[in-house]
């Protein structure tokens, strides 16, 4: 079990940028496929953007493809999120997720992923 801890949501104002920073406890970090999913309220969970083991194998959602990059630091047990060009229906609660057993097929599934963070809030004002 990975245990994930959620930072640097806040408050910005549309075409702004934040960073989102998911430290990892846990020794299985490295071998397993990492992604970010947000939720607005009154919305179903979705699928912002995810990478696999391999940090060259990223995926995006096609709302955010172009304006958000992931990336991840083993050596540090971090995943990041860079948002730029923030947008107001960028607004949601932003978790991490690490699944092991990901694979291309399902790594836009919420279902794939075992471990959640708390979750972190990002607000984008027009």
């Amino acid at each position: 079990q990975v245990q994930l801890v959620e930072s640097g949501g806040g408050l910005v104002q549309a075409g702004g940028s934040l960073r989102l920073s998911c430290a990892a406890a846990g020794r299985t970090f490295s071998n397993g496929g990492m992604a970010w999913f947000r939720q607005a309220p009154g919305k179903e969970r979705e699928f912002v953007a995810a990478i696999h083991r391999t940090p060259s194998h990223t995926y995006y959602a096609d709302s955010v493809k172009g304006r958000f990059t992931i990336s991840r630091d083993n050596t540090k047990k971090t995943l990041y999120l860079q948002m730029n060009s923030l947008k107001p229906e960028d607004t949601a609660v932003y978790y991490c997720a690490v699944g092991m057993g990901v694979i291309t097929s399902t790594v836009r599934a919420a279902s794939a992923y075992g471990s959640w963070g708390q979750g972190t809030q990002v607000t984008v004002s027009s």
